[in-house]
């Protein structure tokens, strides 16, 4: 059976010198379009003070662009950054190329990932949201055969621009009426929850940060109930629904664990909008479980990322455990799991650090209802518990090299 050709897709970035990782930056906007089945081909750059109003990049580099894009048979481009309206059209005129900027990227793999009835609503409503005042200028980006949008239930490649600005804002409107219905029952089950007293632990961090590997390897030690465990990939955004399991380690010992959707730099913020109701179970938790890629460089921006997104859903006083995940590519394997204060340093692939990590758990939720915690948040008397708290990443980093 032959394979279906992936579209090769050329991505473009503006450096402006503003203190972002641009490298960085630019090398997740690649992971994007791989997460997105698209075969990227290449990268063209600009240094610019701040991007052009008009076309976002000088018309000489566009020109050159173009030159690329007939020569490589490229099917796609995509920007670094999110296209205004203007800028869109502009582009699309004189590109004659399918676009996408970043922020319809993640909307895409969204679209592509969501699974439950909820999420789907979620991503077609952000994406329509987002889409609307783009109408003209993504007309061929949204035509893109297989393309996943939800637009009205079909994908973008099915429906493409007979959707016009009436039909895309009467789909909002009852998109609105389905979720608040959603709303309304989620909050139920969550009332539930509150009211039998168990623990509510949120898992919470970046994109691709190992936060569904870690709650299945919670569920293979404490319930070997295979039918409970989550997607596990190695690929941003594999996990989008949010997931509540109760973890029971014994007799009156128990808690129940969610897994939510990564963050990542740059967010759409329709989307964190369009995700609120279901994010509502890490600003509920009791305790959250803020899971980092220690193997990564760039852990350090990707904390700061979770935790402002945190802070304007409103979580940002919750306690907090750093979880400090694939530290075996780091450090030996033995020296797993290593623990000072709120955090552990472990690796949820090989269950190093599991144990500890539950131990560390119940002692930050033993005896707490949802009154009790409420109380604590408000009085505000437990010192060093909150998202506020600062790590100290020298003394962590002096330690951990003396394990």
């Amino acid at each position: 059976m032959e394979t279906e050709k992936k579209e090769r897709a050329l991505l473009l970035g503006v450096d402006l010198h503003d203190g972002e990782d641009f490298e960085r930056s630019m090398q997740e906007l690649w992971n994007l379009a791989e997460a997105c089945d698209m075969e990227p081909v290449g990268q063209i750059v600009q240094n610019l003070p701040k991007p052009y109003q008009a076309l976002y990049m000088g018309k000489g580099k566009l020109l050159e662009i173009r030159e690329y894009v007939e020569a490589e048979e490229v099917d796609l481009l995509i920007f670094d950054r999110s296209l205004t309206p203007t800028q869109l059209r502009n582009l699309q005129n004189l590109l004659g190329c399918p676009i996408l900027d970043r922020t319809t990227l993640i909307l895409e793999i969204f679209a592509v990932r969501a699974k439950t009835r909820e999420a789907k609503l979620q991503v077609e409503y952000a994406r329509l949201q987002y889409v609307l005042p783009r109408l003209t200028g993504m007309h061929k980006a949204l035509s893109r055969q297989g393309g996943g949008s939800g637009l009205a239930n079909k994908g973008a490649g099915e429906k493409k621009l007979e959707l016009d600005r009436r039909r895309i804002e009467k789909r909002m409107s009852e998109l609105r009426k389905e979720l608040k219905k959603i709303v309304r029952e989620r909050e139920t089950q969550r009332k539930r929850r509150q009211g039998s007293q168990v623990p509510r632990v949120a898992l919470v961090g970046y994109t691709n940060a190992g936060k569904s590997t870690l709650m299945n390897r919670m569920l293979d030690q404490y319930t070997r109930d295979a039918s409970k465990k989550v997607l596990e990939k190695d690929m941003l955004f594999a996990t989008l629904d949010t997931t509540v399991r109760r973890i029971s380690t014994g007799p009156g010992q128990e808690f129940l664990l969610s897994d939510t959707v990564g963050f990542i730099h740059q967010l759409p913020a329709d989307l964190i909008k369009a995700f609120r109701s279901t994010l509502e179970e890490a600003k509920e938790a009791d305790l959250l479980l803020h899971v980092l890629d220690y193997s990564d460089e760039s852990y350090r921006k990707q904390r700061e990322v979770t935790e402002e997104t945190l802070r304007d859903l409103g979580a940002g006083d919750i306690p907090v455990i750093y979880i400090f995940n694939k530290a075996d590519r780091c450090m030996e394997a033995e020296q797993l799991p290593v623990i000072r204060e709120d955090r552990i340093y472990m690796s949820a692939k090989t269950g190093a650090g599991i144990p500890e990590l539950v131990e560390m758990i119940q002692k930050r939720t033993a005896g707490r209802s949802a009154a009790d915690t409420g109380k604590v948040r408000r009085d505000g008397d437990q010192k060093g518990e909150g998202q506020g708290a600062a790590v100290d990443e020298e003394n962590v980093s002096g330690f951990v090299s003396k394990v």
